[in-house]
């Protein structure tokens, strides 16, 4: 029996469960036989009997650095991917490096589901400002509204003139891309002479979208709803709204297991506490057991008004480790060791990440030997190798010294 989407989001919870757990040690053990790296990472554990979330919780969290490390031993994806079922199909690379496979399913990655609680349309003309160069990231979003019937412009990121000039032509109604690219787009069309009109609703992900920057959209005349989703997960988590209000929290997906666990254990949290996202998708192609996120968020005990039965989760609020996401690119402590590595003059480094208005900013705070360079053109040259090491550009600025506390990665961006 097929459902139809609205079905799936308003069935009860106890049958949702029932079906997310269905045959699950019979599908793990399979997944498992196709995947070496998942039976490698499940060797000292049972399969047998992992049918509730209190029996899924006993086996081990899978984090990114074991996936990278296992795809580094052995491309291109460790053997947490049945390769041999990608026919067709593209392999992308996010910033690590984590390679990632795009599944032949129509929306692989699940935002159709996000898009349509966002407003969107079959015959919705979207400006798709996400990139599509090497990250899945345009393709997430891409896949999705193309599922729901909604017609696509592939902008891209950059080039900010051409995808005004775009908008305009196309008359797209909605935007997908970074909460405040959406900005840049507007304030340009504003200086070049013809503010953008077309655009009434969003769907924004790869960054905060604050409460300040949602509250000027819509005194612009934009709706703005955002989706929480990662490159090797897809979309975990959505926002809805009930007669044009935006309800608290996100909503989890549907065929996902998300678990709030204690950061560093994998246990899970008392409810209402605050831990670490934990995601369970057991696709046999790519199958991800209880792979760690790294953002922080907590569960919302009370049902959303909007009808959907899912459960909710607060959004993001932060992360359990030093793992930074700016501008929509996340930035790694091994990166920012990276450019340290590369310049043999400096001694400490802290990438500090703040805003200047709408927009991320990266500052690398540099504590240089002594007797070391400190002219510009060196700082122009550590700025190259920052850019070139984390895709994205940065300030360089030399420092008397750094707090002797442990961070690489210091975000000082108000979330409230």
């Amino acid at each position: 029996m097929t459902f139809t989407p609205e079905e799936l989001d308003t069935q009860p919870s106890d049958v949702r469960e029932k079906l997310l757990f269905a045959d699950f040690p019979a599908r793990l053990k399979a997944a498992a036989a196709s995947c070496s790296g998942l039976a490698q990472h499940l060797a000292a554990h049972s399969l047998e009997g992992v049918n509730s979330r209190e029996q899924l919780a006993q086996l081990p969290v899978l984090r990114k650095t074991a996936l990278m490390e296992a795809q580094q031993s052995s491309p291109p994806f460790g053997g947490f991917v049945d390769i041999a079922a990608l026919r067709g199909s593209r392999i992308f690379m996010s910033p690590g490096p984590v390679w990632e496979p795009q599944l032949i399913t129509s929306d692989p990655w699940q935002s159709a589901r996000a898009l349509r609680a966002a407003g969107f349309a079959a015959g919705d003309i979207i400006h798709n400002a996400f990139s599509y160069h090497m990250t899945p990231g345009g393709f997430i979003l891409d896949e999705g509204a193309r599922a729901l019937g909604c017609i696509v412009f592939p902008a891209g990121v950059g080039n900010t003139e051409a995808q005004v000039t775009a908008i305009r032509h196309t008359q797209a109604v909605a935007y997908v891309g970074t909460p405040d690219y959406l900005q840049t787009l507007l304030d340009h069309a504003v200086d070049s002479g013809s503010p953008l009109s077309s655009i009434r609703r969003a769907l924004v992900s790869g960054g905060a979208l604050f409460p300040a920057m949602r509250d000027a959209y819509r005194n612009a005349g934009i709706q703005v709803l955002q989706c929480y989703a990662t490159a090797d997960l897809g979309t975990i988590a959505y926002e809805s709204e009930t007669d044009g209000q935006v309800n608290a929290g996100m909503l989890v997906n549907e065929d996902l297991i998300v678990e709030i666990v204690q950061p560093g254990s994998g246990e899970p949290v008392a409810a209402g506490e605050i831990g670490e996202v934990v995601v369970t998708r057991l696709n046999p192609v790519y199958p991800l057991l209880r792979f760690a996120t790294g953002d922080l968020s907590a569960f919302i005990d009370e049902p959303s008004p909007c009808g959907r039965t899912a459960p909710r989760i607060k959004g993001w609020l932060g992360r359990a480790d030093q793992r930074t996401k700016v501008r929509g690119m996340f930035v790694d402590p091994e990166q920012v060791q990276a450019v340290k590595n590369e310049h043999d003059d400096i001694e400490r480094v802290r990438l500090v990440v703040q805003r200047d208005g709408n927009r991320d900013t990266m500052r690398l705070d540099v504590v240089l030997k002594a007797g070391a360079d400190a002219s510009a053109a060196a700082a122009a040259n550590m700025a190259d190798t920052l850019k070139r090491t984390c895709n994205i550009a940065g300030s360089i600025e030399f420092v008397e010294s750094l707090k002797n506390d442990g961070l690489v990665i210091e975000d000082k961006r108000d979330y409230e």
